[in-house]
This record gives structure tokens, sequence and C-alpha cells, in this order.
């Protein structure tokens, strides 16, 4: 059983938890991490969910992360996730922000940050069925052609956007997902 933080209204932890399972069943307010990776070239990963995720399957996003576990960190959960979906280790994680979200499936307070990584992308099977190195500019693009994650763009869109207009380069072809 993975317990989690639950938290309350202003983004803190309420000291209470609750198992995952329930987290998800009832809608309960806890805390989840985003990880924008990027290469030395500025390009964003962009990843497809696989179909059997248990929040938002078959879609594409353009952060990694999850639910920050009870007793665990925001940073330390990023850490964590990053390594366990993508593989991503030893990078130095950015804070790019905190942001509520809350929808029908999920409402949690988001821990975001950024990295930049170089090294080989190792898809977790359970979670990843596609991913490719893209700018950002034709993230953004992306993100009126493809159905993504509507937490992600919620949250880090105005980040992205500032990236892109900092980010010289051509509009690239639409990459052919998997």
């Amino acid at each position: 059983m993975e317990l989690v933080s639950l938290y309350d209204d202003e983004g803190h932890p309420s000291g209470e938890t609750a198992d995952r399972a329930q987290v998800r069943a009832l809608n309960l307010r806890h805390a989840a991490t985003a990880v924008v990776v990027r290469n030395h070239r500025g390009d964003v990963y962009v990843h497809r969910r696989t179909d059997t995720k248990d929040v938002y399957p078959g879609l594409y996003d353009f952060a990694a992360g999850g639910v920050v576990q009870a007793g665990e960190d925001p940073a330390e959960s990023a850490v964590r996730e990053v390594a366990e979906e993508l593989g991503v280790t030893g990078v130095a994680l950015e804070p790019i922000g905190e942001a509520d979200y809350a929808d029908e499936h999920v409402r949690y307070r988001a821990f975001c940050f950024t990295c930049t990584w170089d090294g080989p992308i190792t898809w977790q099977p359970e979670e990843v069925a596609w991913g490719e190195w893209v700018s950002p500019r034709r993230v953004l693009a992306m993100l009126d052609e493809l159905p993504f994650v509507p937490d992600s763009p919620a949250h880090l869109r105005g980040w992205l956007e500032s990236v892109a207009g900092s980010t010289p380069g051509v509009q690239e072809p639409t990459p052919r997902p998997g």
C-alpha cells in the first residue's frame, strides 16, 4: 500500500495520509511533481503515457512526475519520479514554480522543476509508450494538435512560452508518435 500525504488548500501538508487508491477514488487533495526534462540544445522530452495509466491514459505529456509519497519532500519525489519514468538520474533540479490543479480526476498542489539531461532516455514500460525530443516551440504547437494531459499545460504553459520565446530554432516537422 502506497501512502500519500494529503495537502490543505494553502498547499501545505495537512498531517493526514491516505493510500493512493483512496486518493484516486475520492479525488483527495495531495501533492505531485512535474519535471520538464531538457537537453543541452533546449529541446523538451515529450512522451505519451501508456494506455494502462490510472489517470489520463494514452495522453501526451511534456513533464515527468507523480504523486508525492507520505513523508517525502517534493524535490526528492521529483528526483525519484524522473528516474523511474525516464531513467534520468544524477541531475540537478531547478524549481520553476508551484501551482494548484483540480479537475474531475485529480486535485493537487504541483511542485514544478526542470533539469538538463543529455544521456539516454529509458522508459518505464508501465508508464511510457513513446517519446521524443522536441523544441519548445514545437511542443506549444503540439498542444493544439495532439491529446495532451490537461494539468501540465495548465501550470507550465507560461513557462514553456517563455522558454520558447528565448530559444532560437526552426519550426520542426511533426514527430510521428507511437
